[in-house]
């Protein structure tokens, strides 16, 4: 038995050490996500520029240095959104992903035309175009997520929201679960309570 329990205890440890180490990886980026940006001034402000792995040549800016700026002001941000994406907990978390499209489809763009010199895709114009479906679809999403919440506020009582599994998608979270099943505890308690104190009135009758 103590074995057992020995071993479930380093294993929450275990847990608690990754989850600190997770958080503290994920502050220190976005901590230094200033940093990361202003890398595009170690690059040269030539049209190219060689290394003894590769040769790189900007043909649509025709300057490294103003190539690297364009990327690195799509990167960051998309870096900054997906962190937020993936560590958020609320139920409107999805719509994180509009922006986070946006940007991944500029930089695309912005390297596309980059390294073939072509301009045929124009973000500002067709961008929109492009990225309509995500946008509705994402917000479909939210706003199917919407609806639940409402109905399970409004239109669901306690005892069917303890029956209901949740998914990833679900829009009740752990914590609220724990709050329900505490309030039932204590009304369980209280109905109790009640009962023995109507005992002991009719015993002393």
């Amino acid at each position: 038995m103590f074995k057992k329990i020995q071993s479930k205890s380093k294993r929450s440890t275990k847990g608690r050490s990754e989850f600190l180490l997770l958080g503290s990886i994920i502050a220190l980026a976005i901590a230094f996500s200033p940093y990361l940006f202003y890398l595009y001034e170690i690059f040269p402000s030539t049209p190219i520029w060689e290394t003894s792995l590769f040769t790189y040549e900007s043909l649509y800016y025709e300057n490294v240095l103003t190539a690297a700026w364009t990327y690195l002001g799509k990167i960051v941000p998309l870096l900054l959104l997906l962190i937020w994406f993936f560590t958020c907990k609320h139920w409107w978390y999805h719509v994180i992903l509009i922006p986070a499209i946006m940007y991944g489809y500029q930089l695309t763009v912005t390297v596309y035309d980059d390294f073939y010199g072509d301009s045929t895709y124009i973000m500002d114009t067709n961008g929109l175009i492009y990225l309509a479906p995500f946008f509705i679809a994402i917000l479909s999403i939210v706003y199917l997520i919407r609806i639940k919440i409402f109905d399970r506020v409004y239109g669901l009582d306690l005892s069917e929201l303890d029956e209901t599994e949740v998914s990833v998608f679900s829009s009740v979270s752990d914590k609220d679960r724990k709050e329900i099943r505490e309030f039932e505890d204590l009304e369980e308690e209280y109905q109790d309570a009640s009962n023995m104190i109507l005992e002991d009135y009719y015993r002393k009758l």
